[in-house]
């Protein structure tokens, strides 16, 4: 013990020893895994990068843009946004970027994120749409993936009742077109463990197909899209499919970024809509969206008193690896149609939101209490109104949402500007037990915006260009019970981190989070009584890089939880990543090892990993162990991209990995992955 404490710290004294120079791919990286940590485990940003990634070859001219399309750079708040506009309105436009200086609320890390992704340059590329122009001009993006865990888990045997029917392989087969960000196109298969491969029932021919054609900027129409597609409106309380984010360390994340209509090239299987849409310019800043949606969903199924199908659940997990799982596969029908209207200017954002959803079988509320308030029935429409307001150095945002025949839900809230170096972000909301909405994801504590009062307040402090300072408290209330929760409850979750960055060659981390729930108590008692529930984390980290070839990062996260009157249990992380990246080499990769040790399951720690391109790991460390891991990428031609993966846990004292199906004999579970990427 005494080794590993010292090896430790000899890593965090390495660490805040060295300076560096790092390379502009490392920020796609940064604010990928800024943002992975607040979602859930499977959650795909392959979207995020992918839209990162392009903007790197094919920069956003700033005098040639709009709000929607800044939006899509995930670290610009609104009031950024809106306070460029205005800039160039009585300044005219850009000469140099570096103009962006005197520009309120451009901080000296925002400029250096945003460097990357954007010009003052007119792209040269002619963007008239002819068939000679999209065969010659076009881009294309072949990727094919493969994946598997290596050891055989409990669900691949010959087992009486429930196991893995098809393979242990996963495969990822996705294609995209793009000609001047004019026309775009996308084919998607996928694969996933378990599931069978080509000759599986309910599949054409892999278990998961997804697609679009889209064109954009053609005359009043200023989208159109065919296929699978995700709605983003407002702040995500009335319509929102697809990527969102949550309470970040950036606290002006909380204020949604709303895009509109995109198209959807993911392979996430649930958070999308399928038919076709529209975005019409009807009046001078006034658009139409008009969309239709059908689906088959996966959903659990039960008879009621009448000897009818019911819905007692909707499975969002995309796995058809079981009897039962094949069985609830496209098992209901989804048909989602509306229209929003919106009218925009710089500093105005007005927009009302209209639509209908209907199933082919009703749903139940199922068993337990809390389930009380859930959707029953088969429609459901909902109706919302949203608004932006930028006043000077303020920012004013909300939305109402109302379930015909249901409940209620707004969230409203400030972005203001306190001073040069000091922002601050309020925001408040109360959404009823009874609101229903299956397109929603608004700020909350839970997974999803119902039965929630809460106040958020959270600030941004830049004291000096090497210095930055967040915090954000947030109280919420939960008025109805919820699951393992036989009493109204509220919590309160509090972040506080440090960031210093003295130059582009260093930075280093230091965070608190702590965060306090209630839930039924462990005890054996009558009636069921309310519990705290706490956790802390303090984590330390630092990145810095020896050279232009290599760069690392070390961290130390130490995690603490505790219910009611029990001890404390702990758990702690330690790991060293190396990154080798040289500018001329056709190879590059990266390296972690990283040990662990926790009490239980609640004191676990998660933890982004570095994956092939597009592909996104959240490592769960639980148990006592070592982690390591090794992503290798090898340039085979101009545009022939192979990358290679290899990850293993390694844990102590343990005769099994895993549970349920997933359950592996040995101490060990390793996983292999290659991608291939051809673009031309």
């Amino acid at each position: 013990m005494r080794f590993k404490l010292l090896v430790l710290v000899a890593f965090l004294l390495i660490g805040f020893a060295a300076k560096a120079q790092t390379q502009e791919d490392q920020l796609i990286k940064d604010l990928i895994e800024s943002i992975a940590e607040n979602l859930p485990e499977d959650y795909d940003l392959s979207e995020l990068q992918d839209r990162l990634t392009y903007y790197r070859k094919n920069p956003i001219n700033l005098n040639n843009t709009n709000a929607e399309e800044l939006k899509t750079l995930v670290f610009l708040s609104p009031l950024q946004i809106s306070n460029l506009f205005q800039h160039i309105k009585q300044n005219g436009k850009l000469i140099d970027v570096l103009e962006l200086q005197s520009i309120p609320e451009f901080d000296v890390q925002t400029i250096q994120r945003l460097l990357p992704f954007v010009t003052l340059e007119q792209s040269t590329l002619f963007d008239r749409i002819t068939v000679k122009n999209l065969v010659n001009l076009g881009n294309n993006d072949l990727l094919v993936r493969y994946g598997r865990v290596l050891e055989k888990s409990k669900g691949y045997n010959d087992l009486p009742g429930s196991r893995y029917l098809g393979t242990p392989d996963r495969y990822l087969f996705r294609y995209k077109y793009n000609y001047s960000n004019r026309v775009s196109a996308s084919l998607v298969f996928e694969k996933d463990a378990g599931e069978y491969f080509f000759n599986g029932p309910k599949q054409y021919p892999f278990d998961f197909l997804s697609g679009h054609v889209a064109f954009f900027n053609t005359g009043r129409f200023k989208k159109v899209v065919l296929g699978d597609y995700t709605m983003q409106f407002g702040q995500a309380l009335t319509l929102w499919s697809g990527f969102a984010f949550g309470k970040a360390p950036d606290v002006a994340s909380v204020v949604k970024r709303d895009v509109g209509l995109k198209p959807y090239t993911s392979a996430n299987e649930f958070a999308f809509l399928r038919g076709a849409a529209t975005t019409v310019t009807v009046l001078k800043n006034v658009d139409f969206t008009p969309f239709f949606s059908f689906r088959k969903l996966d959903a659990s199924l039960s008879l009621d008193a009448n000897g009818e199908n019911v819905i007692t659940s909707i499975n969002e997990t995309g796995l058809h690896r079981t009897e039962s799982e094949i069985r609830n596969k496209n098992s209901t029908e989804q048909i989602v149609y509306g229209g929003v209207l919106q009218y925009r200017t710089n500093a105005l954002s007005l927009g009302a939101i209209g639509y209908h959803t209907s199933f082919n079988n009703a749903f139940v509320t199922g068993s337990g209490l809390y389930r009380n308030f859930n959707f029953t029935g088969k429609e459901l429409t909902n109706v919302g109104a949203n608004y932006s307001y930028t006043f000077k150095n303020m920012y004013f945002f909300g939305e109402i949402g109302k379930s015909l025949d249901a409940g209620l839900a707004y969230v409203n809230g400030a972005l203001v500007s306190l001073s040069a170096t000091v922002s601050a972000v309020v925001l408040h909301r109360n959404y009823q037990k009874n609101y229903h909405n299956f397109f929603n994801q608004a700020t909350a504590e839970a997974s999803e915006a119902f039965n929630e009062k809460g106040f958020y307040a959270g600030l941004n402090i830049n004291p000096s260009r090497a210095w930055s300072i967040q915090i954000y408290g947030d109280y919420f209330k939960f008025p109805w019970l919820k699951f393992r929760v036989d009493a109204p409850s509220d919590g309160y979750e509090f972040l506080g981190q440090v960031t210093y960055t003295p130059n582009k060659t260093f930075r280093a981390i230091l965070r608190y989070k702590s965060e306090v729930k209630q839930q039924n108590t462990d005890l054996t008692v009558p009636f069921n009584y309310l519990d705290d529930v706490k956790r802390e984390t303090y984590r330390a980290e630092v990145k810095w890089a020896l050279n232009r070839f290599f760069g690392f990062q070390n961290r130390l996260e130490i995690a603490q939880y505790k219910k009611g009157a029990a001890n404390a249990e702990f758990g702690y992380l330690f790991y060293q990543d190396i990154n080798y990246s040289p500018l001329s080499s056709r190879f590059s990769g990266n390296l972690r090892v990283a040990y662990f040790n926790t009490a239980s399951y609640n004191s676990r720690i998660y933890a982004y990993e570095d994956d092939v391109l597009y592909n996104f790991t959240f490592g769960l460390y639980n148990g006592k162990g070592i982690r390591t891991y090794a992503n290798l990428k090898y340039r085979l031609a101009k545009r022939l991209d192979l990358w290679a993966r290899y990850a293993l846990y390694n844990y102590e004292n343990v005769e099994t990995v895993g549970s349920s199906l997933d359950e592996i004999k040995g101490s060990q579970k390793s996983e292999v992955r290659l991608q291939l990427r051809y673009q031309f």
